[in-house]
C-alpha cells in the first residue's frame, strides 16, 4: 500500500521554505525537486515541486501560485518533549515574519500553520480530575505559545 505524503502549495517560495523547515528540525532533507518546462503555467527552468522530509515524514512544496492561502484549518503539529522544545520550535518557526495565534498555533513566514504541543498539554487537559483539567484548559485558552509550568500552576490551583 502506498503512503500518504501532504504537499504544501506555495506562490514560488518552495526552495526557501524548504531550505528553511530543514534548517529548523533536526533530522531533516531536502529530497528532490522538478522544474517547470514549457508545457507547465509556471517560468521554464524554476522550482515546480520539492520533495522533502521533516523527522523522516515525507512532504511535498509545489509553487503552484496565489491561488489557494493557508488557514488554520490544517496545520502541522509539533510534538515538544518539554519547555525548551516548545521555546526552540516557537521561536525558530516565527523567524522572519510569522505570526503567532492562540493556543499553540503559529503561521510561518510561508503562511504554513504549525502547532507547537508539548507532550504535557495532554496530560493536562486528560487528567481525571475534572475540576483540575479544566483550570488547565482555561489557562492555555489565554496563551499565544504554550507554558507547561503556567498551566500546571493553573492546574494546580
Amino acid at each position: 500500500m502506498g503512503s500518504i505524503t501532504p504537499c504544501i502549495w506555495l506562490d514560488g517560495t518552495a526552495d526557501e521554505a524548504v531550505a528553511f523547515w530543514c534548517e529548523v528540525f533536526p533530522e531533516s532533507r531536502r529530497l528532490d525537486a522538478s522544474e517547470f518546462s514549457e508545457s507547465a503555467p509556471g517560468d521554464t527552468g524554476s522550482t515546480m515541486v520539492v520533495n522533502f522530509e521533516l523527522r523522516g515524514t515525507p512532504f511535498m512544496v509545489l509553487n503552484g501560485g496565489p491561488g489557494f492561502p493557508h488557514t488554520p484549518a490544517v496545520s502541522f503539529v509539533v510534538d515538544c518533549a518539554d519547555q525548551d522544545d516548545v521555546d526552540y520550535y516557537w521561536d525558530r518557526l516565527l523567524e522572519g515574519g510569522g505570526i503567532p495565534n492562540q493556543c499553540g498555533w503559529l503561521a510561518d513566514r510561508f503562511g504554513v500553520n504549525w502547532q507547537v504541543v508539548p507532550r504535557r498539554l495532554g496530560e493536562l487537559l486528560g487528567d481525571p480530575d475534572p475540576v483540575r483539567a479544566d483550570r488547565a484548559m482555561q489557562a492555555m485558552l489565554k496563551m499565544q505559545k504554550i507554558d507547561i509550568a503556567a498551566m500546571e500552576a493553573a492546574a494546580d490551583a
